[in-house]
C-alpha cells in the first residue's frame, strides 16, 4: 500500500465553503439548490466558483426547496450525478419529496445545515430537522469539522451510487458551518478516482421503456421495501470502506463510530455533530484527574452500525448519551435508539440520555465534567434529562 500524499494547499474556511470545495472537486452534473441561513453560503460558493469557470456542474436555482428536490429527483432519474443542500425548514419542505428519491432508488447527495425548526423562529444548531427524516430512506451522515464535511461530501457519492440510495451529510450550524478552520484540499484528479461515476441499474433515457414511481400493486410496493432493506445492510460495509480507502489516500481515516480513548473506559459519552469536539476536552480533563472517560462519535446514524455499537459499549459500565435534539414526549433521539439498539444485551451500560445543546445552548466542557462525576454510578435513568 502506498503511504497517503499529504497535499499542500491548505486553505482556512468555514464548513459550508468546504462543503462547496468538496462539490467543486467533484463536479457533479446537477446541482438544485435554494438559499436558506445558514445552508447559502455552499449556494454562494458555488457561485462563486462557476463565475471562476472552475465549476462545470449545472447550477438550478428554483422557487423553493420543495422544487430543488424535484429538480434533483428528475435529474437523478435520468442519470445525472446530483447534488443539493438545505437546512432546517428548507429539509421540512422537501420531506414528501425525500420518500420519493429514497423509493426511486435515486442516489442523490445533500448537505443539510442542522437548524432549529420554528416555531418559534431561530437559527441556531439543532439536529432535530434531519433527524426527523430517518424514516424516509435516506441514508444520514454527521460530520464534525470542516474537514470531515468537505471529505464526507465526496464519500457520500461513492456510498450513494454503490448501493443506490440517497444520502444526507449533516454538520451542525455556526458551530462547523461558519467556523472557520485551516482545511486540507485533496487533489482534484485523486477525488474523482476515488468517486468514479459507476453505472446506473435504472435511469430514464429516450428510447427505453422505463418507468420510475409509477403506481403498483401492494405485493410489488411490499418488495420495493425490501430491496431498500438490502441496499441499507450494505451502507455500514461501504462507510468502511470508504472512509479506509480515503484514508490511506489522504491520511485522514473515516468509519462509521469513531472512538476517542475507550479502550479502558469506564464512562464514555456517545454524541454525533460538533458536541464530539467538546466532549474531548472533557475527556481530557476527566483523564489527568484519574477517571477513565472515552468518547464514541456516531457519525453514520442511518442505518445505525448495531454490531459495532454493541461491541463498543459491552464493556463499558456507563454510557452518557448527549443529544443536540429533542423529541416531544420521548427524549433524546440518539438515546432511544441506543436503548433500543441494546435492549438485551448482555454486559449492556447503564446509559443517561442527556439533552445537551438543544437549540444551540452553549455547553462547556466543564458541564460534561460534571455529568460525568454526577452520573457514572448512578443508576440509568429512566427519563431524558435536560442540561444547563
Amino acid at each position: 500500500m502506498n503511504a497517503p500524499v499529504r497535499n499542500t494547499n491548505v486553505q482556512l474556511m468555514n464548513g459550508n465553503h468546504a462543503v462547496a470545495w468538496g462539490v467543486r472537486l467533484l463536479s457533479p452534473d446537477v446541482a438544485p439548490l435554494y438559499p436558506i441561513t445558514p445552508q447559502t453560503p455552499i449556494l454562494e460558493k458555488l457561485i462563486d466558483f462557476q463565475s471562476q469557470d472552475v465549476l462545470s456542474t449545472r447550477l438550478l436555482t428554483p422557487e423553493s426547496e420543495h422544487s430543488a428536490m424535484a429538480g434533483a429527483i428528475a435529474a437523478s432519474a435520468t442519470g445525472a450525478r446530483v447534488f443539493t443542500a438545505t437546512s432546517s425548514q428548507g429539509l421540512l419542505l422537501m420531506h414528501e419529496l425525500l420518500h420519493y428519491a429514497a423509493g426511486a432508488r435515486l442516489p442523490i447527495v445533500m448537505f443539510n445545515v442542522n437548524r432549529t425548526p420554528a416555531a418559534p423562529w431561530g437559527f441556531w444548531p439543532d439536529q432535530i430537522d434531519s433527524l426527523s427524516q430517518r424514516d424516509t430512506g435516506w441514508i444520514q451522515l454527521y460530520t464534525e469539522t470542516p474537514q470531515e464535511s468537505l471529505d464526507t461530501t465526496i464519500q457520500a457519492f461513492r456510498i450513494a451510487e454503490a448501493c443506490e440510495m440517497p444520502v444526507m451529510v449533516n454538520h451542525d450550524a455556526f458551530y462547523v458551518s461558519h467556523a472557520v478552520e485551516p482545511v486540507e484540499i485533496p487533489d482534484q484528479e485523486m477525488v474523482q478516482n476515488f468517486a468514479k461515476k459507476p453505472d446506473r441499474s435504472l435511469w430514464l433515457e429516450t428510447g427505453s421503456i422505463r418507468s420510475i414511481g409509477t403506481p403498483i400493486g401492494q405485493a410489488g410496493w411490499n418488495e420495493t421495501r425490501r430491496e431498500m432493506d438490502v441496499a441499507m445492510q450494505r451502507v455500514v460495509g461501504l462507510t468502511e470502506e470508504a472512509g479506509r480507502v480515503w484514508g490511506e489516500q489522504t491520511g485522514r481515516h473515516y468509519g462509521p463510530l469513531d472512538f476517542y480513548r475507550t479502550d479502558d473506559a469506564e464512562v464514555v459519552f456517545v454524541t454525533m455533530g460538533s458536541m464530539a469536539g467538546t466532549a474531548r476536552e472533557a475527556v481530557d480533563t476527566l483523564r489527568r484527574n484519574g477517571v477513565a472517560a472515552g468518547l464514541i462519535r456516531v457519525r453514520l446514524f442511518r442505518p445505525l452500525p448495531i454490531s459495532g455499537l454493541r461491541a463498543a459499549l459491552a464493556k463499558i459500565p456507563t454510557a452518557i448519551v448527549l443529544d443536540r435534539n429533542y423529541s416531544p414526549g420521548l427524549g433524546g433521539v440518539l438515546h432511544q435508539e441506543l436503548k433500543a439498539e441494546l435492549y438485551g444485551m448482555e454486559n449492556a451500560p447503564r446509559m443517561h440520555g442527556m439533552l445537551a445543546g438543544v437549540g444551540g445552548v452553549n455547553v462547556p466542557p466543564e458541564t460534561l465534567e460534571k455529568l460525568v462525576i454526577d452520573y457514572k454510578d448512578a443508576e440509568q435513568s429512566q427519563s431524558p434529562i435536560w442540561v444547563d
